[in-house]
């Protein structure tokens, strides 16, 4: 088994400015930003005063839930660490700062932007560190044989579609489902502001939708999981990661074409590696389609002003 890969994908209109004391300074086109990060264990390169002058929007917790903890701080002080999962709060705008703006981001033949806003969840619409696996995936389908029938896609856990748009945009049919209506909306928005179709938008819940999809005999020569660490399904299902992702993963394997396809898991949850979901997915694809994927695994990071490499996600990917 290969040792895992460090991925940082070269996005211009993205910049992890400075990273420290569970916060990030990002710059998304011309707008700076400062959110929650449960990683960034170290210290700030850049004076707390700089952040702030910086800063076009600022990120503030509005509670404290359960998932928080309390730890000592530098002088000994009770200090609150924050967890992936506190993440509810509300946004303070320097005076002239635009509540959506636009993001741009090309690889090869694949061109798109995306429009950005700030959300009570912390998020403002992009993961640029998936930017890594935007490009495997167009790679994956611009390299199918050209004989092959036109690719279909699946993603689950779509968000606002860059995944979505990268397999458009390389040729593929692509099924997109999320179980958030407007967040299915956002993501119509940028494939239109992006010039890309062939996209089918289904709000449903990621576990159902698959369960049917088996027994409706469909395959998919790629299928992309971005899975949060819990949600809710549109109906109100459940999803704890944890307790559901072998579940979904074994519908997976029943769903993957066996040749000419691809597999793209990328998981961010406190504690779980990429040896973790590594080991799952070859497991779950051997006892069900009888082949060791044999894929590529590591993390998804960027690199501060500091030299301080952030992990922002692991991911485990193999093409067939």
């Amino acid at each position: 088994m290969e040792n895992p890969i460090l991925l940082t994908p070269e996005f211009a209109d993205y910049e992890l400015l400075d990273s420290g004391r569970f916060e990030k300074l990002e710059r998304f086109a011309n707008i700076v930003t400062v959110r929650p990060e449960p990683q960034a264990l170290w210290e700030k390169s850049l004076p707390e005063s700089e952040w702030l002058e910086r800063a076009d929007a600022v990120f503030r917790r509005t509670n404290r839930p359960e998932g928080g903890t309390q730890v000592k701080g530098r002088r000994g002080r009770e200090e609150y660490r924050p967890t992936v999962a506190d993440e509810r709060g509300g946004w303070e705008l320097k005076t002239g700062t635009a509540p959506q703006w636009n993001i741009h981001y090309s690889y090869k033949g694949m061109s798109m932007t995306m429009r950005l806003g700030f959300t009570a969840f912390k998020h403002v619409g992009i993961f640029p560190e998936q930017a890594e696996n935007w490009n495997f995936i167009y790679n994956a389908i611009r390299n199918m044989p050209p004989e092959a029938e036109k690719p279909s896609v699946l993603n689950l856990f779509a968000y606002t579609g860059g995944a979505t748009l990268a397999a458009a945009a390389a040729g593929a049919s692509v099924t997109h489902v999320d179980s958030v209506k407007q967040v299915v909306g956002w993501a119509r928005e940028n494939a239109a502001s992006s010039n890309i179709g062939g996209i089918r938008w289904i709000v449903d819940d990621a576990l159902k939708f698959a369960a049917r999809e088996i027994r409706r005999g469909n395959r998919y020569n790629g299928i992309i999981l971005d899975p949060p660490a819990y949600g809710r399904g549109p109906d109100g299902e459940k999803w704890v990661l944890e307790e559901n992702i072998t579940e979904l993963l074994g519908y997976c394997a029943g769903l993957l074409h066996s040749e000419n396809s691809f597999f793209v898991i990328n998981l961010y949850s406190m504690g779980l590696s990429s040896l973790l979901a590594r080991s799952t997915v070859d497991d779950i694809f051997r006892r069900r389609c009888g082949y060791d994927p044999a894929g590529q695994s590591g993390e998804l990071y960027f690199t501060d002003c500091g030299g301080r490499s952030l992990p922002l996600g692991v991911y485990y990917r193999f093409t067939r």
